[in-house]
């Protein structure tokens, strides 16, 4: 079983963050599964399990400092096409696309999205 059941990040632009999350987590396999109303978006499987949304407060979104999402990849080429993904849609590089040295398989790539969330993703995948 799952630990969460979703996982939502802010924006303040939602039509330049789906394009963005539309092609990072196109590059992953991921597909959109449509609106949350008229202020959010979805992704997953089965069900919504990751939305961007502007805040329901209506302060402006803010990113969390020291925090990252993570989202898996089936291998290392993929972690490649999430973050060309990524820069071509708006995003910024915070780490490139290697080898990280806490596992012996781990194989990463970070990007801040347009509102700045800090995301990655990891193959665990020895290749």
């Amino acid at each position: 079983m799952a630990i969460f059941t979703h996982v939502v990040l802010g924006t303040n632009d939602l039509d330049r963050s789906k394009k963005f999350y539309n092609a990072a987590l196109g590059a992953l396999g991921l597909k959109p599964i449509g609106p949350l109303g008229a202020n959010g978006f979805m992704w997953g499987d089965k069900g919504p399990e990751f939305i961007i949304t502007k805040p329901a407060n209506g302060l402006p979104s803010t990113y969390a400092n020291g925090g990252t999402l993570g989202f898996a990849a089936p291998n290392r080429k993929a972690v490649h096409a999430f973050h060309e993904a990524g820069l071509a849609n708006g995003g910024t590089c915070e780490g490139k696309p290697g080898p990280r040295s806490f596992t012996p398989t781990a194989y990463a790539s970070y990007l801040r999205d347009p509102d700045g969330n800090k995301i990655c993703t990891y193959c665990f995948a020895a290749e």
